[in-house]
Order: C-alpha cells, then sequence, then structure tokens
C-alpha cells in the first residue's frame, strides 16, 4: 500500500463518501493529470517505456505512474493512466502520437468508415488498460479511491472526424449539417464508452469520469444533441450495469450551461472549469473543481490565496478540490504540493 506524504490520511474514502452524500471526513482532492511530464519520475518511466502509446498499454508501467503522485502528495484518488482515444484505437483506427504536435489518428467522415470499426470490447487495448486497473487497485490504501474514466462522444468524435487535429472544424460542420454518419457516430461512442468503463468498474475502477473537453465548441440544439443527451446516456447505461458505481461529468467550457450538465439523472458530481463560479451552481450539487492550472505557475503563495478562496465558496461536503483543467507542463511540484496543504488547512 502507498504511504501518503504529509498530513495524515483518512480512514476512509473521502472522494467516494461526498460522491454518495455521506458525511466525509475531509474536503477530497485530486487533480486532473496529476501523473504526468511535469514530475521527474514520470519522466524517467515514460523514458523507460518509449512511446507514449507503449506507455498506455504497459500495465505494469501504467499502475506505477498512476500511483506516483499519490507517493508525493496527500490526494484522495488515483486516476487511471490512458488516454482519452483509447476508445477509437481500439475501435480500429491507427493512431500514434507525434512528438510536440499531438496525435495523429485515422480519420471516420463517411458511414462505410464507421461501419468498418469494431466493438471495443475484448480488443488488446481495452484488456491492457483493463490489466493496469487492477495493478493499480492492488497498489492503493482504502482511503485511496481508483478512477477510471473515457472521452465523451463529441469530444472523441471531434478527433475522429479531424484525424487527431485539435480543429474541430471539420466536425462542427457535420454537426450543423446533421450529417446521418455523425450522428451514427454520436450513438456508437456511446454504446463503446459504456462498455468501456464497465470494463474498467469490473477490474476495480471505483469512479468513473467522463471527460468532455470541447464540450464548449456547441450551442443550442448542437449542445443538447451532441453533449448533453450522449452524457446523460452514458451515465444511464453505466449505472444500469453498475449502480453502486459513482459517475462524475466534466463538461468543460459549457458556462451557464453547466446548470444543465448537473441535472442530468444519475450523475454524481459534475466537473466545473476554471472560468465558471461553484457557488453559481444549485446548493445540491455535487462540485468538482476548479482551481485554475496557471495559478500553479504563479507560485505557492498565489495558489494558498486561490485555494481558500475557492474551499470558502462551496460545503466541503459536496466538493472535490480539483483544477479547472489539467497540470500544465513546467509546473513545480512544490507548488503541488502546496496546493494540498492549502486545502488541508482549510478544513483543519
Amino acid at each position: 500500500m502507498i504511504e501518503t506524504g504529509k498530513g495524515a490520511p483518512a480512514s476512509r474514502s473521502a472522494l467516494l463518501d461526498v460522491l454518495t452524500r455521506k458525511p466525509a471526513e475531509r474536503r477530497p482532492i485530486w487533480f486532473m493529470r496529476q501523473a504526468g511530464r511535469y514530475l521527474p519520475e514520470y519522466r524517467a518511466v515514460r523514458e523507460k517505456a518509449g512511446s507514449f502509446l507503449d506507455l498506455c498499454y504497459n500495465p505494469e508501467l501504467a499502475a506505477e505512474v498512476t500511483v506516483q503522485p499519490l507517493r508525493r502528495y496527500d490526494l484522495d484518488a488515483a486516476i487511471l493512466f490512458a488516454d482519452i482515444l483509447v476508445v477509437p484505437h481500439a475501435m480500429g483506427l491507427p493512431l500514434r502520437f507525434a512528438e510536440g504536435e499531438g496525435p495523429v489518428l485515422g480519420s471516420v467522415r463517411s458511414m462505410e468508415d464507421l461501419e468498418a470499426l469494431r466493438p471495443v470490447v475484448g480488443t488488446h487495448e481495452v484488456t491492457q488498460v483493463c490489466r493496469t486497473v487492477g495493478l493499480t487497485r492492488a497498489q492503493l490504501s482504502p482511503h485511496q479511491a481508483l478512477i477510471g474514466f473515457c472521452g465523451a462522444p463529441w469530444t472523441v468524435a471531434s478527433y475522429m472526424v479531424g484525424g487527431g487535429s485539435s480543429d474541430r472544424v471539420l466536425a462542427k460542420v457535420a454537426a450543423y449539417q446533421r450529417q446521418p454518419w455523425f450522428g451514427a457516430l454520436i450513438d456508437r461512442l456511446v454504446r463503446e464508452s459504456i462498455d468501456y468503463l464497465s470494463a474498467q468498474a469490473d477490474a476495480g475502477a471505483q469512479v468513473v469520469q467522463i471527460f468532455d473537453s470541447w464540450a464548449g465548441d456547441l450551442i443550442g440544439t448542437e449542445l443538447v444533441d451532441f453533449v448533453l443527451k450522449p452524457l446523460a446516456a452514458i451515465v444511464a447505461g453505466v449505472r444500469a450495469r453498475h449502480p453502486n458505481l459513482p459517475v462524475i461529468v466534466f463538461a468543460r467550457g459549457v458556462g451557464m450551461a453547466q446548470r444543465r450538465v448537473a441535472g442530468i439523472p444519475g450523475a454524481n458530481a459534475i466537473g466545473v472549469e476554471t472560468e465558471f463560479e461553484l457557488s453559481d451552481l444549485p446548493k445540491d450539487v455535487v462540485v468538482q473543481g476548479n482551481l485554475d492550472p496557471v495559478s500553479l505557475l504563479a507560485g505557492a503563495e498565489v495558489v494558498a490565496s486561490e485555494v481558500k478562496r475557492i474551499c470558502a465558496s462551496v460545503d466541503r461536503q459536496r466538493h472535490i478540490f480539483n483544477l479547472g483543467h489539467g497540470i500544465r507542463l513546467g509546473t513545480d511540484p512544490t507548488v503541488v504540493g502546496a496546493v494540498v496543504d492549502a486545502v488541508r488547512r482549510c478544513d483543519g
């Protein structure tokens, strides 16, 4: 079991308590991208593994980088080390990560392209990720929850249509035109995501999060049809198979539509981007967030002040402290520790 860093660990999972609305011993905290290039120990494992994908599909090494942050910091959860593009890769699209350029992914731009893809269940990619889940769970203490995840249909489809590009114009055009193949792609990704998250739960994940990183691209009926409805369908599908599995929904950038995200039936919590005030959400909603990742580049004094402000804005029994997005490359690991210490002081 992992020995946590500074501070006395809780005797039970604060994250699971908050998500299931039980009294929590403390405000849970974890970070998006908490395992990554800002940590020298991660960089050492990455060099050993070779490529990013080689690391993702090596269960022993992926489990190692998943737990590394919990050796440094008094965190309440580990998040599985993988990538949101595991699903399209498992479906048969070629994928590689070009250094300094991001993902290069095969594209889907027709019904024929879509029909050529295979189901994710039983694929090498999903099997290896689930092995990572099992190996990681065995290394965690009872108070440290393990979070599995997937990318949301709109975000994943954006990459699939764009061939891996972060330019979502092609996907947005297909959405606006209501191309039949694009609607079918979204529906297919809902089904595959349910299967993928269920496999992670079967392997030992105790919480799952759905990342819709580009949800803010869409408004109006497109937001409803390609973001909100698919998210709700995944939550319903996962909860039908795993009724007691908490689900966090992170629809980044949707602004006031966060209230609609908060209304998704069955979702246990919503992740909130930095630009939205947690206090503006209904008081009966469990919220996750939302410290600005850029503030960590400004130093420990700045983040201590920001942490105090955020903690004061929301009751700790319905708050999971996190960032508004992932930890940025170049972040000083000691400042990450300062964030954790500041959260503990707020509730001390």
